[in-house]
């Protein structure tokens, strides 16, 4: 297809989800309910947890990274939403849909790599309890924290640039936020290399993760049950909240990034992309937190 002769958009207009106004006015309440409870389970929590000095381990430590991982996804879509909500004309510049993109992908690989590092910090604590103070060392964890921050955006941005974008009319995409897939089908030019190569980084960012935390708990699993009953319980309720996470962030994400990728999967990617930008950053402080001892124990005494 010969670009010169085709006209290059720059603004998208993003469809959401109907143009029902009393529709619309309800979607408002009930994401702008789920982004007042997100803003503040997650603030909650990094709050808790730099208050009381029990809560200084390295569990606790990645799980305030994980809190602020959340806060800028769930920021970095739903504000917008919010307002074209009331619009009926609901546009976008090339370069902030762009930043958005990039902004969401760069914290979803933090994410499932954050969560990979927390399969294997669980690991250590129950399969090897003593060495645990000596392997996961304060210099590691920050350590691991900041390769997890270095090597996503280096693996989002770089393939980024070497792989261009130009959008064309009819520039409408059927999402209710910038979304990779969504807005590649509305490229100019040929997309078959820019597919192989976001599946092929889709694949590494959801899938090596995936396998890691799979094998992490098969070890944890294997190793719960040689213990006693009693502490059998305990390490089975520790891990219970981090296997619930996985399974809502990463099945969601292999559904979107890893299926077939066609016209009609669009509605499909935009209603999925709800459980892993809105529900998921919502859901963790409360799966991971409100059934801990010490947290509850923190906010009583905060209260």
């Amino acid at each position: 297809m010969d670009i010169n002769n085709l006209t290059i958009a720059t603004e998208l207009v993003l469809l959401g989800f109907t143009n029902n106004t009393k529709i619309n006015f309800l979607l408002f309440f009930i994401f702008l309910i789920i982004y007042i409870v997100t803003i503040f389970g997650n603030i909650l929590i990094i709050c808790i947890i730099l208050c009381n000095p029990r809560l200084h381990t390295p569990m606790y430590f990645f799980i305030t990274n994980l809190s602020f991982i959340d806060l800028c996804n769930i920021s970095c879509a739903v504000p917008k939403l919010l307002m074209d909500l009331f619009l009926t004309h609901r546009t976008v510049s090339i370069a902030a849909c762009c930043a958005q993109i990039l902004l969401l992908l760069w914290i979803g690989a933090n994410e499932c790599l954050l969560l990979a590092v927390m399969a294997i910090d669980r690991y250590v604590a129950i399969c090897h309890p003593l060495h645990y103070p000596m392997i996961m060392k304060w210099s590691v964890c920050r350590g691991l924290a900041i390769f997890v921050c270095v090597f996503s955006f280096a693996f989002v941005f770089l393939p980024s640039f070497l792989m261009p974008l130009t959008v064309c009319y009819p520039n409408k995409v059927n999402h209710f936020m910038c979304e990779a897939l969504s807005v590649m089908r509305l490229a100019c030019e040929d997309t078959h290399n820019n597919d192989v190569v976001t599946f092929f980084f889709s694949f590494i960012s959801l899938f090596f993760p995936f396998i890691i935390i799979l094998v992490s708990y098969i070890c944890i699993i294997a190793s719960i049950l040689k213990i006693s009953s009693a502490g059998r319980s305990k390490a089975f309720s520790t891990c219970t909240s981090h296997i619930t996470v996985v399974a809502l962030y990463f099945g969601t994400g292999m559904v979107t990034y890893l299926g077939p990728s066609t016209d009609a999967s669009s509605d499909q990617e935009k209603y999925v992309s709800i459980f892993y930008v809105i529900i998921s950053p919502m859901v963790n402080p409360f799966i991971y937190s409100l059934n801990n001892r010490d947290v509850k124990g923190t906010i009583v005494k905060m209260l």
